[in-house]
C-alpha cells in the first residue's frame, strides 16, 4: 500500500511520508545518557508525539534502555481529585506498556494499589525501575492537560524521586506538552500559573520544536515523488514553504489536499498555482488544526495581542507571559527584524477571518428592495 501525507495523529513511517521528528530536538540523546529530567514544548501538531514515539522505540531497540511514551490525558477529568486521576493514569500507562514493550520490560504486578493516594505513581515508577535489568525511560504526554491537586501531586511524586535514579526510578523522564512546566496553569496559592517555585525544578533543559526548514519540505514531497513520480515544482516546494513557514501540519495539509483530491493524475506535475488554491480550500473549509486555533482566539488575553498586530497598532502594556503564550500555541513568531507577527500567512488569513465571525453573523441580509426574487426592477 502507498503512503500518504498524514494529518491526524502520529506519522507512522509505514503509513506516512514523514521527517524524522527526532532531527529537530539533536540535544535529546545527551540528555539521556546524562539522566535527565527535561521538557518538550511546542505548539499542538508540530510533531512532538511522533518525535517521542519514535525516540522511544529507537532507545529500545538498542538494548541499552526500556523507553515508552505514556500519556496523562486521561487525568484531567480529576484535576481535583489526585487519587482518582491516579487510578485512571495508572491504568492508561499499563496498557500503553503492554503495548510496546516486550514481556520482560513490563512492571511488576500492581502492588503500587497498595500506597496511600498521592503515592502511587512514585510507587509504580519505583518498582518497575527495580524489576528491570536496563534504565528505564519515560515520556510523559499530554502533561499540560492536567491542572491543580492533581498536576502538582504528580509533579512533586516526580521529584520526590528523582535522586534514587537510575536503579530505582527512571533515569530519564521528559515531560512533553504545549508549554513549558512552569506555565502549567493551577489555581491554589492564587495564581494562575506554577511559576519559578515548580515542583518539576528538578528539569536540566526545556527545549521546543522547530518548524520544517525549506529543505525539508522538499524532503517531504520528495518521498511522494519517489513512491508515485508525481513531482512538485521548485516553485511549489517554495510557495508550500512561504504560506505554511514550514509548520507541519500545514505543510502536510497542503499537499493531501492537492495530491488526493485536486491532482488525481499522477503524470501531471504539482504547481504553485495548485498550492495556492489549496490553501484558499483549507482557509474556507478551516479543518479540525485551523479550527483549534480559533478557539483561542476567543481568550481575552490572546485578543488582546492579537487584535493590534492585525491592525499594525502598538501592542498595549501587556505581560510578557501573554505575549509568550501566543507563541507557545504557535500563532505569533519572533520576526528576524524584530517584534511579534503572525506565524505565517494561511493564520494571517484565517485570523481576521474568524474574528470578524461573530460581527458578520449578526448582521442582517441586506437586499435592494426595488428587485424583484428573479433580480429584476420592479
Amino acid at each position: 500500500m502507498s503512503r500518504w501525507f498524514n494529518i491526524a495523529g502520529p506519522c507512522k513511517p509505514e503509513n506516512n511520508y514523514i521527517i524524522s521528528a527526532t532531527s529537530r530536538l539533536p540535544d535529546l540523546s545527551l540528555l539521556i545518557e546524562q539522566e535527565s529530567y527535561f521538557v518538550i514544548h511546542a505548539p499542538r501538531q508540530t510533531g512532538k508525539t511522533t518525535a517521542m514515539l519514535s525516540l522511544a522505540k529507537q532507545l529500545t531497540d538498542t538494548g541499552n534502555y526500556a523507553a515508552v511514551m505514556v500519556s496523562v490525558e486521561v487525568g484531567s477529568a480529576f484535576n481535583h481529585d489526585p487519587s482518582a486521576a491516579e487510578l485512571a493514569i495508572l491504568g492508561s500507562w499499563y496498557d500503553t506498556i503492554e503495548d510496546s514493550l516486550t514481556e520482560e520490560l513490563q512492571p511488576p504486578v500492581k502492588k503500587w494499589r497498595q500506597e496511600e493516594p498521592g503515592q502511587r505513581i512514585k510507587a509504580f515508577l519505583r518498582s518497575w525501575s527495580k524489576a528491570i535489568n536496563r534504565p528505564l525511560i519515560l515520556l510523559i504526554d499530554e502533561i499540560d492537560s492536567l491542572q491543580d491537586d492533581t498536576l502538582i501531586s504528580i509533579l512533586r511524586q516526580l521529584r520526590d524521586g528523582f535522586p534514587k535514579r537510575p536503579e530505582n526510578f527512571p533515569s530519564s523522564v521528559g515531560l512533553i506538552g504545549l508549554r513549558d512546566v512552569r506555565d502549567y496553569k493551577v489555581a491554589s496559592g492564587g495564581s494562575q500559573r506554577l511559576n519559578t517555585s515548580s515542583p518539576f525544578n528538578i528539569k536540566v533543559a526545556s527545549m521546543t520544536m522547530r518548524n520544517f526548514n525549506i529543505e525539508e519540505v522538499g524532503e517531504l514531497y520528495q518521498q511522494h515523488t519517489a513512491a508515485t513520480g508525481q513531482i512538485f515544482t521548485p516553485e511549489a516546494i517554495e510557495t508550500a514553504f512561504d504560506l505554511t513557514q514550514g509548520q507541519p501540519w500545514l505543510v502536510n495539509a497542503l499537499a493531501k489536499e492537492v495530491v488526493e483530491k485536486m491532482v488525481k493524475d499522477r503524470k501531471i506535475d504539482i504547481t504553485k498555482e495548485h498550492i495556492l488554491t489549496a490553501k484558499e480550500i483549507l482557509i474556507t473549509r478551516q479543518d479540525t488544526h485551523l479550527d483549534s486555533l480559533a478557539e483561542k482566539l476567543r481568550e481575552p488575553r490572546v485578543k488582546n495581542i492579537i487584535q493590534p498586530i492585525l491592525a499594525g497598532q502598538i501592542l498595549p502594556d501587556t505581560p510578557a507571559d501573554d505575549r509568550q503564550y501566543l507563541i507557545d500555541l504557535g500563532l505569533l513568531r519572533r520576526d528576524p527584524q524584530g517584534g511579534l507577527v503572525i506565524s505565517n500567512p494561511i493564520y494571517r488569513e484565517v485570523i481576521p477571518r474568524v474574528l470578524v465571525q461573530g460581527t458578520q453573523d449578526t448582521l442582517p441580509l441586506i437586499s435592494p428592495s426595488w428587485l424583484t426574487a428573479a433580480g429584476k426592477s420592479t
